[in-house]
C-alpha cells in the first residue's frame, strides 16, 4: 500500500526514524503525493516501537516539499528529525525489504523469497517480491485484513470476491488461496497493477486472480460479476466514504465488506457511511482499525455483534 517501484538507479535518499503510527503516515502521503516513477518509498520496523521511513529519489528532491509533507503527516517534530543522504546506486527498496521477518495472520504467512522455504506445510505462504511492494503485510491495516478473512473463511463459500485497491495483490492471492474461488483484484494505479500481476503470478494464483486497472466501482469488468459475496476495500477513509453507495449496491444477501486503511479515531466515521450494512467485527492494530460489515439477508435478521481485537 505504501512502497512504490523505483527499478533503476538512486542517489538521492531521505531518512526519518519515528514511532509506527506517525511512520506509516509519513511514507502514505510521500507515496501518494510524489510521482511513482520518480520515488520509492519503504518502511523498518526497527525495534523498541520505532519505524524508519526511507524515501529514495531517482533526482535529488525538493527538501522544503518534503518537509512539508512529513509535517502534514506527522508533524513539525517529525520533519525536524528528517535526514538528506547521498547514496550509491543500488536496488534500495529490495534491500531495505529483504531482512523484513515474514508476517503470520491467522492461516496466513506473508514472506520475502529469503523465508520461501521455511513457510511451515500447514501454512498459507504468500510471497511478496520486495522490488514491487505495494504492501508487505507489516502495516497494521494488511494484517487486520488478513485476520479478517481468515475469520471468514471459517464460514460458508464465498463465491464472488472483489479486491477493491489490490495494491501489491497481497489479499487477492490470500483469498484466491483460501478459497479457490475467482477473484477480480482492482487498483487506480498502472504501477500497482503490474506489482500485483507480477505477484499473482509468482503465487500460483493467475487461474483464480484477475487485476485489472479501474478507478472505483464504476468500471464494466467490476459491475458485471457483481454482486459479490466478499468484498475487500483496503485503501483510505475519504475514498471509503466516496464510494460507499455505489458499492453497497454492488452487494449480496449476507456479503461480507471489509473496510481498512483506517486510524482508530476514524471507524464511526466509516461506519456512519455504510450505515446500510451491519458491524460484525471490528479489528484494532497498531492504531489502524479494521471492520467487518455484512448486509443482512432480511431485515431485522442477527449478526455476529461487534468484536474488538485480533
Amino acid at each position: 500500500m505504501i512502497s512504490r517501484p523505483l527499478l533503476r538507479s538512486s542517489t538521492a535518499i531521505a531518512l526519518l526514524e519515528t514511532d509506527e503510527q506517525s511512520a506509516h503516515r509519513v511514507a502514505d502521503l510521500v507515496a501518494e503525493s510524489l510521482p511513482a516513477d520518480e520515488t520509492a518509498v519503504s518502511l523498518v520496523d526497527i525495534g523498541t516501537g520505532r519505524w524508519r521511513v526511507a524515501m529514495y529519489f531517482r533526482v535529488p528532491p525538493d527538501e522544503k516539499i518534503i518537509r512539508a509533507l512529513t509535517v502534514a503527516a506527522a508533524g513539525d517534530a517529525a520533519a525536524d528529525a528528517l535526514r538528506f543522504e547521498r547514496v550509491a546506486a543500488k536496488d534500495w527498496v529490495r534491500e531495505s525489504l529483504a531482512g523484513l521477518a515474514p508476517v503470520i495472520a491467522g492461516r496466513f504467512i506473508v514472506h520475502g523469497a529469503h523465508d520461501r522455504a521455511r513457510i511451515p506445510f500447514n501454512r498459507i505462504g504468500i510471497e511478496i517480491e520486495a522490488a514491487l511492494a505495494f504492501g508487505t503485510g507489516h502495516h497494521g491495516t494488511t494484517r487486520g485484513c488478513l485476520l479478517a478473512l481468515d475469520s471468514l473463511c471459517k464460514l460458508h463459500p464465498r463465491r464472488r470476491i472483489l479486491d477493491l485497491g489490490t495494491g501489491s495483490g497481497v489479499l487477492a492471492i490470500a483469498a484466491a488461496r483460501a478459497l479457490r474461488q475467482p477473484v477480480l483484484a482492482t487498483d487506480i494505479d498502472g504501477s500497482a497493477v503490474r506489482a500485483a500481476r507480477a505477484n499473482v503470478a509468482g503465487n500460483g494464483a493467475g487461474s483464480f486472480v484477475e487485476v485489472t486497472k479501474a478507478d472505483g466501482v464504476t468500471a464494466p469488468k467490476v459491475r458485471e460479476r457483481a454482486p459479490y459475496d466478499l468484498i475487500l476495500a483496503n485503501i483510505l477513509l475519504r475514498p471509503l466514504q466516496r464510494l460507499a453507495a455505489p458499492l453497497m449496491r454492488l452487494t449480496a444477501p449476507g456479503a461480507r465488506v471489509v473496510l481498512s486503511g483506517l486510524l482508530a479515531p476514524q471507524a464511526n466515521a466509516a461506519i456512519a457511511a455504510y450505515r446500510g450494512l451491519a458491524l460484525e467485527r471490528r479489528i484494532d492494530l497498531d492504531g489502524w482499525t479494521t471492520m467487518v460489515l455484512v448486509r443482512r439477508k432480511r431485515p431485522g435478521a442477527s449478526v455476529a455483534g461487534r468484536h474488538a481485537g485480533p
